[in-house]
């Protein structure tokens, strides 16, 4: 199954939607769950680059976006912000050390659609950490997908 250093349960459970066309997401996509992105097969072999050398392939704004990308990589992807976007879950703080300490490969942009971007209640916001990010790392578009690799600052 996949690469990921045994975090739990892998996703798919060996059906549903893959990668390459299989499942079905169509040919070529995965993804899609509950108005999540679609996950064309170019951004899937970019995030499963190195996948073994990381907790997390990459982090998205909200669980469903994170979900769809889990699902297409069968590989973990941090959900930022919670179900939409707006929980402070991690903090900016937390989701600094991550990167510090070099678990996280990808940020996945979260566009327009990429959770509520607000603040939740008492802490960080997923819109502060997209900010960083943004700031402080190299951008990528893969499939129209912007990415920022964590791993090569600005």
């Amino acid at each position: 199954m996949g690469q990921g250093q045994g975090q739990g349960v892998q996703p798919g459970g060996g059906q549903g939607r893959r990668a390459g066309g299989e499942g079905p997401a169509g040919a070529g996509q995965a993804g899609g769950l509950l108005n999540g992105p679609e996950v064309g097969s170019a951004v899937v072999s970019r995030l499963t680059e190195d996948a073994s050398a990381y907790t997390w392939v990459a982090a998205a704004v909200g669980s469903q976006n994170a979900a769809s990308y889990q699902l297409a990589t069968e590989l973990p992807v941090m959900p930022v912000g919670g179900f939409n976007g707006s929980d402070p879950s991690p903090t900016l703080a937390r989701f600094q050390q991550y990167v510090a300490d070099g678990e996280i490969h990808w940020f996945i942009d979260g566009g327009e659609g990429g959770g509520a971007r607000g603040r939740g209640p008492g802490g960080e916001s997923s819109e502060e950490i997209q900010e960083w990010v943004a700031a402080n790392f190299t951008e990528v578009t893969v499939d129209g997908t912007t990415l920022y690799d964590l791993t090569s600052p600005q």
